[in-house]
């Protein structure tokens, strides 16, 4: 493994499995290059929202890996809650046509779980095994335990991993933030931790069982560190993503915005240090973005009545370096882990020379007029980072320059 060794005047992030051999005539920025530029691995993102086919209006194939290249992505797993469901190769076809036609970056569809994203039958797995990168019905939880083990089995059989988004439908109330002092005091139905953590409990014994490669989504409570690390340690094949809003945030930040709301939602103090603590103990395998966005419209609605989701793939490395690395909280090779190397490893997707060019010195305001994506809500707008990205490669392919 060779990570942060100099190349040209760029510090460049390698390893023997992801080599990265960039040259400086690539770039061009000038060449006399200062310190404080850094050459990393393109990040990968296994969990975004591009919204096509369906939802044009919130994202497209394009505008998402637009967004996608502005921060250092070049490559992603498209989540399934599109129009139609690709539940079977035939609903799969038109999203696979424009992935071909429009993606400036590799763009990996997840397949859905079930048919139509309803819990009740399962997807084509067989049919869509060759074409999707995993099986999800993200946006909903299996809520029946005997539906899932069916679906582990199947994904097991043709080699696929169970993504779950996990959440108990019982247990939510029409809540839609955290079911904490801020919900009380500002008279707010809350969402409780058990919603997700009881079923990432159920989901363990289910992949305990079968032997299906399982992966959690957006966690965020202690209680589903702890479930997690557990399980990890009694030889269950699990893996589980956070996303940077749950650990830069807490219940204490929320303000009466649609950009604040977000399933699951932002928790306590002690669900974030939790988080963070499974960041540097390696219960949490990787940093997802969960790029979710909607309509100007769709989240002017406050806290109770906007759309669940917030974008985050422009926005995510420059956070998390200035919040963790900076602080000395968390080493730049394990940022770099988190986003890059961690995702492609666990989903096996390849690396193909896909890179991107960084000042890490340089700090910007985040502003969403600024955005290719064609959503504008986070709640980070105003914040002060560093580190922006001035050019991004995929297959030696220049597809951003700021």
């Amino acid at each position: 493994m060779k990570n942060g060794y100099k190349s040209n005047g760029f510090t460049v992030f390698s390893t023997d499995e992801f080599p990265l051999s960039p040259s400086a005539s690539l770039f061009s920025p000038e060449k006399n290059a200062h310190d404080s530029l850094f050459v990393f691995p393109g990040f990968c993102d296994v969990h975004v929202h591009f919204r096509e086919p369906g939802f044009f209006y919130k994202e497209s194939i394009e505008t998402g890996s637009k967004a996608a290249s502005h921060g250092g992505y070049t490559a992603v797993c498209t989540m399934p809650n599109l129009n139609p469901v690709p539940d079977s190769l035939e609903h799969l076809q038109p999203q696979l046509d424009l992935i071909k036609k429009n993606a400036i970056i590799n763009v990996y569809p997840y397949g859905s779980i079930t048919k139509d994203e309803q819990g009740e039958t399962l997807s084509d797995m067989k049919a869509l095994s060759p074409y999707v990168i995993a099986f999800s019905d993200d946006g909903r939880g299996v809520q029946s335990s005997s539906v899932m083990r069916d679906a582990m089995e199947h994904a097991k059989y043709f080699n696929k991993m169970i993504v779950a988004h996990c959440e108990d439908n019982r247990l939510l109330h029409d809540g839609y933030i955290h079911d904490g002092a801020y919900a009380k005091s500002h008279n707010h139905k809350g969402i409780c931790s058990e919603s997700e953590w009881g079923p990432i409990k159920r989901d363990i014994a289910l992949a305990k069982e079968t032997g299906c490669a399982f992966h959690v989504c957006h966690i965020s409570c202690k209680e589903s560190v702890d479930l997690i690390r557990q399980a990890k340690q009694d030889g269950v094949d699990i893996s589980c993503e956070t996303a940077p809003h749950y650990l830069l945030l807490t219940e204490d930040d929320l303000q009466e915005d649609g950009r604040f709301k977000m399933n699951p939602p932002i928790r306590s103090k002690a669900d974030r240090e939790a988080l963070l603590e499974g960041l540097l103990d390696g219960t949490i395998d990787m940093i997802a973005t969960d790029h979710a966005p909607h309509s100007a419209e769709e989240k002017s609605k406050g806290l109770k009545d906007s759309a669940f989701g917030i974008v985050g793939l422009e926005t995510a490395f420059p956070l998390l370096y200035t919040n963790l690395v900076k602080p000395r909280f968390l080493k730049l090779e394990k940022l770099i882990d988190l986003l890059a190397y961690a995702p492609r490893k666990r989903f096996h997707i390849p690396f193909e020379n896909e890179y991107s060019l960084w000042d890490l010195e340089r700090s910007v305001t985040i502003d969403p007029d600024t955005f290719l994506s064609k959503g504008r809500s986070t709640p980070f707008a105003g914040q002060t980072v560093f580190g922006q990205c001035l050019e991004t490669y995929c297959g030696d392919k220049m597809v951003y320059k700021k």
